[in-house]
């Protein structure tokens, strides 16, 4: 019986032994993966040409796309791009109803205030009329200021419009930067929650 429980418990310790080196071997990988994407600006074209085609509007419905791809409603996109606000900048996001929303897709109350945000998933660069809309709902309702967002980025005068506004243009690259600030995020407040994992 002895001989049992020391087979057992040699077992085991060897099973913590491999998770923790294969733990560890997991770290460093995603360790690297994460210092690449933080430094390569193709890597992060690349994944947000990749939101494009997962969250765009199909013009034909009969496109096959691989079974490897994630394709989503459009209207998920705002909960997507929301859900990233309020993990990368704290607060609570709110998604409008889809239609009659005046421009507005989200909702951030945030400590320092209210924020609206207009969200296009366009391959396009966007111009300056999301951003006249979005404005224009902030004087309305007295709020803080903005953000439009989209997959692509924006026109010269979009920029130039958007200059003496408090709103804050977000192309498709700084998209990708929240997002992984967000899952980050996600990941710190994951392993506050179970720290016997770290």
């Amino acid at each position: 019986m002895i001989t049992i429980e020391i087979a057992i418990a040699i077992l085991l310790i060897i099973a913590y032994i491999h998770f923790r080196l294969t733990k560890r071997k997991v770290n460093y990988q995603n360790t690297l993966i994460n210092n690449q994407l933080d430094h390569s600006t193709e890597m992060k074209k690349t994944l947000a040409m990749g939101l494009y085609l997962c969250f765009k509007k199909e013009e034909d419905e009969k496109i096959n796309y691989s079974s490897l791809f994630i394709k989503q409603d459009p209207l998920s996109f705002e909960y997507f791009v929301a859900e990233i606000f309020e993990r990368a900048r704290g607060g609570k996001t709110w998604v409008s109803p889809p239609s009659g929303d005046f421009g507005v897709d989200f909702e951030h109350d945030r400590e320092i205030g209210k924020y609206y945000g207009q969200v296009k998933c366009y391959k396009e660069d966007l111009d300056y009329k999301p951003i006249a809309l979005v404005h224009s709902r902030i004087v309305k309702d007295n709020a803080d200021g903005g953000y439009v967002i989209t997959t692509g980025s924006f026109t010269r005068a979009a920029k130039e419009y958007a200059q003496e506004l408090n709103i804050e243009l977000i192309d498709g690259v700084k998209l990708v930067e929240l997002w992984l600030e967000a899952l980050e995020n996600a990941e710190e407040e994951i392993e506050k929650l179970i720290p016997s994992l770290t």
